[in-house]
């Protein structure tokens, strides 16, 4: 456990070594000042040739009805994304990633409605052609689910290799989440590791 007080953050180099050995900080509740670091000895991933969204997901999409930005509203939407009764994203975590996102390694996908109001998206953390997905979050239906998309769409324009979910859940399965063991997870983010690309449109 490190603790950090509220006034301070996690620096930049230290998320990035983290991230860089499958290491990920959380906090165990919204108002909580300290940091715990995890890893999994199962972990989730989104291969990038099986990612799909549902029939009414796509036809969401071919509408339009929501617009998206990237990296314009970074702080809103992991406000937003801690939004809930139980979440692990504390002030500390919402400051350290502010900063890292200004250092160029935090990104957000946002949508927006047709009255530019900010309906869902996500964020997370990019390093080498690794991408870890960090939280989600929707003020409309279905809105994270086409940041989701959108996200994809980014990770595989920019030939990304890694989609990091950190942990499996059924409700990443329907997006294609697979779990693969803790040894596969790090040759495949040391590969990733050794290229560079860039998370943007």
């Amino acid at each position: 456990m490190n603790p950090y007080s509220p006034n301070k953050i996690i620096p930049p180099e230290a998320l990035l070594d983290a991230y860089s050995k499958g290491i990920f900080p959380m906090s165990d509740s919204r108002n909580d000042s300290s940091v715990n670091w995890y890893s999994a000895r199962e972990r989730g991933i989104i291969p990038m040739g099986n990612f799909h969204v549902s029939s009414n997901v796509q036809r969401i999409i071919r509408q339009g009805r929501f617009s998206c930005r990237i990296n314009t509203r970074f702080r809103d939407v992991m406000k937003q994304c801690a939004n809930r009764k139980s979440t692990w994203i504390s002030d500390v975590i919402i400051n350290s990633f502010d900063v890292l996102h200004m250092a160029g390694h935090a990104h957000s996908v946002e949508m927006y409605d047709s009255d530019d109001n900010l309906a869902g998206g996500l964020y997370g953390v990019s390093l080498g052609s690794a991408f870890f997905g960090e939280s989600m979050f929707k003020n409309q239906k279905e809105a994270d689910k086409v940041a989701l998309w959108h996200c994809h769409r980014i990770l595989e324009k920019n030939r990304f290799e890694l989609w990091d979910t950190q942990f499996y859940t059924e409700h990443l399965a329907q997006f294609g989440c697979v779990e693969i063991s803790s040894e596969e997870y790090n040759r495949r983010l040391e590969k990733a590791l050794q290229k560079n690309t860039v998370f943007g449109d």
